[in-house]
């Protein structure tokens, strides 16, 4: 047997600890990553008794990051990308602004240098996926418009983070760091740039050119072997391996080309098997990469700088959701869209940690400035659950108070209200469409195909702009809304069909289609028989649930054909 075994001992405590801490946080009713990160501060070298290999548990970190990215890619794909285009690509850019420059007047007020606050506060500004993923996930909102505005958005924090990574060491002479060989400011950063530019659109045209074809071919010629270990190690080569390659070839980050690798094979009709056969292995690995962010944590800074961890906490928690929430807004999208993306931003994660690392090796950040972004990534993650439960209340909160709601509601969109040219027929005894995604669109044919009239909700304000300029009746917003419903008429609907699985803004359709019509019919969807359970509590009507109504058809279809048969 060999004498070193630091691999499998590393792996086997933060596994072991992740799991005793991640059940006592369960028990106390605390999200389990809360049990993750205290794990990583137990076997840290901050703290006696044992201490895990913290470079081996880096690296098995960057691969939890990469199988939780290429998840993600799983069901985000490109089209969804650039559906949010024009509310992330904006809004990831300003909100990078705004955070870094409070970033840098909180360093400047410390006596910091200029490149020290410009690393700084752009390490404060990138919230980290990982994290956002996790918590998606657990409200199951991941696929919900809201969850790709929110993934779209952080994924444009991504790609801006990649070229800062790479302009940072051609800046660092002029911003009173250490210049580095051969990347002075006079010589290279147009260059720099130009190269940055260059490999990611090398890589995103390969990606799209070659690997939506190339992929999901491979994936399903290993699938023909009927062998379910082949299916799953090419799922999980494809994942580490694209991001590998994407890395070493063309400069981008492991955790973007794990996140394109998702995407392409999504082109595949086996992305769903793919999803779920790497699921266990990407549960496994994302425990070790917040045991991971655990153990980089001095506790001891707590102790000597509670003021500063405060202010930095102060700037993660709220200076950035209430930029983004004042930019979401101003970007004509709903309350509920700013609160989900302001909650989403709450945090920091694995690109600060790099940031603050290079800003180090550069000479431009001092020691405490890395200690306080751990201290604040610790923190911000911990609570970030408690954000997200509390964009609820917000929410209600605004919904009640009318001068509030009359500052944030966008009365002034023309797609927030029916054009006054559509037909009153179509307006009597129609079917009013919550959500217009893959479920939604399938519903709509139907209806159409058997000349039923029907009036879509949307939140996505292009893809309505897209439905009227097809003919199709469809307002803008949130029908979690009273307003939307109002202005889709339901007051004179038939029926209200919700193809959405976001539970919280359907109790509220319910409530307010009820209380305008109290015949009203009402089918909801769900993925979960736990939401099923409380649409129930709610009378919600004929609830349908995912997997079982997929399950049901395919048993009538399969009586079906054997009646067929056996006539």
């Amino acid at each position: 047997m060999p004498h070193d075994v630091s691999l499998i001992t590393t792996i086997a405590a933060a596994l072991g600890f992740g799991l005793l801490f991640g059940f006592i946080a369960t028990r106390l009713k605390l999200p389990a990553l809360v049990g993750y990160l205290a794990a990583g501060i137990l076997i840290g070298p901050a703290t006696p008794g044992f201490v895990a290999d913290t470079a081996l548990a880096g690296q098995l970190a960057e691969i939890g990051v990469m199988l939780m990215m290429f998840g993600v890619g799983l069901h985000f794909s490109l089209d969804d990308l650039w559906e949010v285009r024009k509310v992330a690509l904006p809004g990831a850019i300003l909100q990078i602004a705004a955070a870094t420059g409070m970033g840098m007047a909180l360093a400047h007020w410390w006596g910091w240098s200029l490149g020290g606050g410009l690393v700084f506060g752009l390490a404060l500004s990138v919230a980290s996926t990982v994290v956002l993923l996790r918590a998606l996930e657990e409200r199951g909102t991941l696929d919900s418009f809201n969850g790709r505005i929110a993934v779209g958005w952080l994924v444009v924090e991504d790609l801006v983070t990649v070229l800062v990574l790479v302009l940072l060491p051609a800046l660092a002479g002029a911003l009173g760091g250490t210049p580095v060989e051969g990347q002075g400011a006079e010589s290279g950063i147009g260059m720099a740039l130009a190269a940055t530019l260059g490999q990611v659109a090398l890589f995103v045209g390969f990606m799209l050119l070659v690997g939506r074809k190339l992929f999901p071919w491979i994936l399903w010629q290993v699938a023909r072997t009927n062998s379910r270990e082949l299916f799953t190690l090419c799922v999980i080569a494809a994942a580490v391996g694209i991001a590998y390659a994407a890395t070493k070839l063309f400069g981008i980050s492991f955790a973007l080309g794990a996140f394109f690798a998702g995407m392409v094979l999504r082109e595949s009709e086996l992305s769903h098997r793919a999803a779920h056969e790497s699921l266990p292995l990407r549960d496994a690995f994302a425990v070790l990469f917040f045991v991971s962010v655990g153990m980089l944590f001095e506790p001891s800074i707590l102790v000597e700088q509670p003021l500063r961890v405060l202010a930095v906490l102060a700037i993660i928690l709220f200076g950035k959701s209430i930029a983004a929430f004042v930019l979401v807004v101003l970007l004509r999208y709903p309350a509920s869209t700013a609160l989900m993306v302001s909650a989403s931003l709450a945090q920091i994660g694995e690109f600060s940690f790099i940031l603050a690392a290079l800003g180090i090796s550069l000479g431009l950040l001092p020691h405490e400035g890395q200690s306080l972004v751990l201290a604040g990534a610790i923190l911000s993650i911990a609570l970030n659950p408690l954000m997200f439960m509390l964009a609820g209340p917000l929410e209600r909160l605004l919904g009640r108070n009318q001068t509030l709601a009359a500052q944030y509601a966008r009365t002034a969109d023309p797609l927030a209200e029916l054009p006054m040219t559509t037909a009153q027929s179509k307006l009597e005894g129609q079917v009013v469409l919550v959500g217009y995604g893959r479920v939604g669109r399938n519903i709509a044919a139907s209806l159409a195909a058997q000349g039923i009239n029907y009036v879509v909700a949307e939140q996505n304000r292009e893809l309505v702009d897209q439905l009227r300029q097809e003919g199709i009746a469809a307002v803008a917003g949130n029908a979690g809304e009273p307003a939307v419903l109002i202005q889709a008429h339901i007051h004179k609907a038939r029926m209200l069909v919700v193809a959405t699985p976001d539970t919280f803004h359907v109790r509220a359709m319910i409530e307010t289609a009820r209380a305008l019509n109290p015949d009203i019919k009402i089918a909801v969807r769900t993925d979960s028989e736990e939401d099923a359970d409380l649409l129930r509590s709610e009378r919600a009507g004929a609830i349908f649930i995912g997997e079982q109504e997929l399950a049901k058809s395919m048993a009538a279809h399969v009586a079906a054909e054997i009646g067929k048969q056996r006539a």
